[in-house]
């Protein structure tokens, strides 16, 4: 079977896309992935061998000045008419997109050509791109058992998951450490909040010894080493954590934002979190209640993350171990995604 991947955008579109495409070369399958220039060199790296990579010319549409979305539109309409011509002349059995406005040209191709087409949304609550694009696809594979933003139409939703590395899978249902052991996942622009309100909370804690891994950006490293060793607080402040797998597993609690892939390995593994989602991302917050909603962890605004509210959360958290090991449990969910979508694909 000749299947089509069109991926795209972030890391967190590729990955999965390239997760299905090793499954689906395994099986026999001819594939091939489109992306866009800003992850070229990614799944050039990363695809499996025998897969063929195509280059789709495509860029994000939102927050961007008038024109610069004029031309992104321009320059999605010409990858789609590229497209529809080239499948008329290589013709795949199926399409699949895994969102980012790189996908939408191959989708409205297959659209064009009756090919069969699947979409794959990351988060609890429906892309820009997706949203777009579902009105020429008759499936849905998601991410989270429930997901807004869903058009009324006669959309086939399948709950697959999110596909994750394999040492994500390796580590998954290890017991907690019970060791106090606390990680901080920021590194990134939108996770100074963490910087600022973890380790305030974290040194109020007086009478505790709370073991921190702290990811954060590069220039924030040397301040957050320092506040941690004149407080006395065991800390390892790192701005790249090269095996986060084994982060995850080390940790008793998390505490982050709330991305599609940190929360389904935050469940693949079984650990609980609390979530603090980025304001302007209402994706993120959609991920964040949803896994608050299983009882794996807490999800709290931004504008309500105080060192006092953090302190007191851990308080009760790290004074009751047999809490934690119960939303561990809660949080734990059976990561089969990359299985279940290549099925879906190929049946």
């Amino acid at each position: 079977m000749k299947i089509w991947i069109a991926t795209g955008g972030t890391g967190g579109h590729v990955f999965p896309a390239l997760s299905v495409a090793t499954e689906l070369v395994a099986r026999g399958h001819r594939v091939t992935i489109s992306c866009d220039g800003r992850v070229d060199s990614m799944v050039r790296r990363d695809a499996p061998r025998g897969a063929r990579i195509s280059h789709v010319w495509a860029s994000g549409v939102g927050a961007k000045s008038r024109i610069q979305q004029m031309w992104a539109l321009f320059k999605i309409g010409v990858s789609a008419v590229a497209l529809t011509l080239r499948f008329m002349v290589f013709r795949p059995d199926r399409v699949v997109a895994f969102g980012g406005y790189a996908s939408v040209a191959p989708v409205f191709a297959a659209h064009v050509w009756h090919i069969p087409t699947f979409l794959h949304e990351q988060n609890a609550a429906i892309g820009r791109a997706n949203k777009f694009t579902m009105r020429w696809v008759k499936t849905l594979m998601t991410s989270f058992p429930s997901v807004s933003g869903i058009p009324q139409t006669n959309i086939r939703v399948v709950y697959t998951g999110l596909p994750v590395r394999h040492d994500f899978l390796a580590a998954a249902g290890t017991a907690l450490p019970n060791a106090s052991r606390l990680l901080v996942t920021g590194g990134s622009l939108g996770a100074q909040i963490l910087d600022e309100v973890v380790p305030a909370a974290v040194v109020a804690q007086k009478n505790k010894k709370i073991f921190v891994t702290h990811q954060t950006r590069p220039e924030n490293v040397a301040r957050l080493q320092k506040f941690y060793a004149d407080n006395k607080i065991h800390a390892n402040v790192l701005s790249f954590i090269h095996d986060m797998a084994a982060a995850i597993a080390g940790a008793d609690l998390v505490i982050g934002r709330s991305g599609a892939s940190t929360v389904v390995e935050l469940q693949t593994i079984g650990r609980p979190a609390i979530l603090v989602p980025l304001g302007i991302n209402p994706d993120q917050a959609a991920n964040a209640a949803s896994f608050a909603k299983t009882g794996g962890g807490l999800s709290q605004e931004q504008s309500k993350f105080t060192p006092r509210w953090l302190s007191s959360t851990l308080s009760d958290l790290f004074d009751n171990p047999s809490k934690l090991a119960k939303m561990a449990s809660k949080a734990l969910v059976p990561n089969n995604a990359v299985t279940l979508i290549a099925d879906e694909i190929t049946k």
